[in-house]
């Protein structure tokens, strides 16, 4: 058995909860292997991940970094001027980090603060590794993959943004609830946790924590129609905290739309995965693992409001395998709906996508990531 040394890590990126959970559960791992093992994570100031590091029983250290924005008004030509200063300022920094806390490896997991982190970790001889969520690597992973001793990914293919031999296929760290497909013992929990009647067909739409304003159009249009095809069928709905009040206000003025529970937040992802025959989803990174884990026939929806187009990426990578199926977020409102429809009442495709879902699904990354860390160390 593999004797893991208590080591001293720092953890840094964020932004998003794709790059935040895959960082928590790299950290929960190493301390699965030694209790003894010091952690120490390093964000961006004002981003999420100060928030939901302290709360999984981390420290957290912020840098002023910010990132280049796309859209052209002058609060955003403002902060692009700033960037370099910030930039530099956050080199600073990370060099103080490293020096005081003296880690044996730093690990990034993509999001602004991994790269003044990793920059300054690697200049000073620490030994580094990335780790890539996504189909179409970040710009900031790209940059960094010369410096770095390994680089792990969760898709294949990745040779056309990283040097070959420093690659491994990984796959994205996830949820233990959301790892492995439902028991019968969970559907049934599911049914009873969410309404829901075991007779009928069911739908789960997730637009993530913040929702997905396609999804919501796609759903309310359907409604608004009467829900042609769906007089079998209930649908889990989660709205998004952004687009509660709208939402309610909605389904108070469509009574008849009886078949449809929604919610701006699912606390219990593995009993809403559990009920679904299908899914409707966005195509983050994180997303898309869970839905392997899970063996779920899913429809995804990729945003384009994401850097390089990767949601697209993560969705074709199963699309190709005919582990899962895909509809533009342009076309949504008009075919999301029909998709996933007649994807429900064809139990025969819904078997053939679940099959291949579950083939790709690669469940023990957090190990796998784990032992290249020591590897390096």
């Amino acid at each position: 058995m593999t004797q893991y040394k208590p080591i001293r890590a720092i953890i840094s990126g964020g932004g998003t909860g794709g790059h935040i959970f895959p960082a928590v559960s790299i950290a929960h791992k190493l301390k699965e292997l030694n209790p003894e093992t010091e952690i120490l994570f390093v964000g961006a100031k004002g981003k999420m991940e100060m928030e939901k590091v302290p709360a999984e029983g981390f420290e957290i250290v912020g840098l002023p970094i910010v990132g280049m924005q796309r859209q052209l008004t002058l609060k955003n030509i403002w902060n692009d001027l700033q960037v370099p200063f910030k930039v530099l300022a956050s080199i600073g920094k990370a060099r103080k980090i490293v020096r005081k806390f003296k880690p044996d490896i730093a690990v990034g997991v993509g999001g602004y603060a991994s790269a003044p982190l990793l920059w300054a970790a690697s200049g000073m001889k620490v030994p580094c590794l990335i780790q890539e969520q996504n189909g179409f690597a970040g710009a900031t992973n790209k940059i960094l993959a010369k410096r770095v001793g390994s680089i792990c990914v969760a898709y294949e293919g990745m040779e056309r943004f990283f040097p070959a031999d420093k690659i491994v296929l990984s796959g994205n760290p996830i949820r233990p609830a959301v790892s492995s497909p439902a028991t019968p013992e969970m559907k049934e929990e599911a049914m009873s946790f969410y309404g829901l009647d075991a007779a009928k067909k069911h739908i789960f739409v997730v637009g993530g924590s913040l929702g997905s304003g396609t999804l919501n159009r796609a759903m309310m249009k359907w409604i608004q129609a009467g829900c042609p095809g769906g007089e079998d069928v209930e649908v889990i709905w989660q709205c998004g905290k952004y687009y509660k009040a709208q939402t309610d206000d909605f389904m108070a003025k469509h009574p008849e739309a009886a078949g449809i529970r929604h919610f701006d937040f699912i606390s219990r992802m593995d009993l809403a995965f559990a009920a679904a025959d299908v899914v409707i989803s966005r195509s983050g990174a994180s997303t898309v693992s869970e839905v392997c884990a899970m063996g779920k026939a899913t429809v995804f929806v990729p945003s384009p409001n994401v850097a390089e187009d990767h949601q697209t990426h993560n969705a074709m990578a199963l699309v190709r395998k005919d582990a899962a199926m895909i509809v533009k977020d342009a076309e949504a409102p008009e075919k999301l709906m029909t998709t996933a429809l007649d994807l429900v009442h064809n139990p025969e495709k819904i078997a053939t996508l679940e099959k291949n879902a579950l083939a790709m699904a690669l469940r023990e990354a957090a190990q796998v990531i784990c032992d290249e860390i020591y590897k390096l160390v």
